[in-house]
């Protein structure tokens, strides 16, 4: 048997539209990673508004890429899912400082619901859709598909808070026990992130398991990863933010990417 053959239980297979609405999601993740790429470039207003635009971008492809490789009533659920949690536990966070700790959002993000900008649900959404696929492809059960999916998807807030913070784009009030060398934010807080990741990844681990052809979520995924190392190393000036962020993801995507080299997708 070759080592690159699938050894593994079989799935559902998802849609296989064709036509050029297949270009749309590659499309729109080129745009967004480009807006990434132009926002270290800018200051001020611009970078708020690439900001913006990129999260949008990012979470079309993820939603388009739903849509035509696992048909619509997948879609519509997981983006019904993803975003109300990433709506109410925002809320939650800050009406109540649980899980996250005492944090407040500026109001450079655009609109805002009770103190929420609408784009932080989209990001949520955005960024749980690869996540959820890794933990599928490295684990078979409701439960390691949760823990996996939900420990990737916390390790992004490694680089994610750090980058916002220092942009302003929201605060804490407190923040006396921290990770080494990430100052400002509060060890609650990604506590939080890994409490909230895997309550949402168990529920979303109970929708069907689709086989789809997957390479936008799995080239955004390796673009958040790889540029957020770089930038941090290389342009923020951020070696701890680097290496907690490089260790922690890489913990499930070096595992990700050699399942999908020695056992790709059949």
């Amino acid at each position: 048997m070759s080592l690159r053959s699938y050894a593994g239980p079989r799935r559902d297979s998802g849609e296989r539209r064709s036509g050029w609405f297949w270009t749309v999601p590659f499309v729109l993740a080129g745009l967004g990673v480009a807006t990434q790429i132009a926002w270290v470039l800018v200051h001020g207003t611009t970078r708020d508004l690439l900001t913006i635009a990129s999260v949008v971008l990012l979470f079309l492809a993820t939603a388009t890429h739903a849509w035509t490789s696992r048909g619509a009533g997948w879609a519509g659920t997981y983006l019904g899912i993803t975003l109300a949690f990433g709506y109410g536990i925002e809320l939650l966070g800050t009406a109540t400082q649980f899980p996250f700790g005492t944090y407040s959002y500026s109001g450079t993000l655009g609109p805002q619901v009770l103190g929420v900008p609408l784009l932080i649900p989209l990001a949520w959404s955005m960024m749980a859709y690869p996540c959820l696929l890794t933990g599928h492809r490295l684990a078979t059960h409701r439960i390691s598909v949760a823990l996996v999916s939900g420990f990737l998807l916390a390790s992004w807030d490694l680089f994610l808070d750090p980058q916002m913070v220092s942009e302003g784009y929201w605060t804490w009030r407190d923040a006396l026990w921290i990770l080494p060398g990430i100052e400002g934010i509060p060890l609650q807080n990604f506590l939080g992130w890994l409490l909230s990741a895997f309550v949402l990844m168990l529920v979303l681990a109970g929708m069907p398991d689709k086989v789809a052809r997957d390479g936008v979520p799995r080239f955004m995924l390796t673009w958040i990863y790889a540029s957020s190392v770089l930038a941090n190393l290389v342009f923020f000036g951020r070696p701890w933010v680097a290496l907690w962020g490089g260790v922690c993801m890489g913990a499930v995507l070096v595992p990700f990417w050699y399942r999908i080299w020695s056992r790709p997708q059949w």
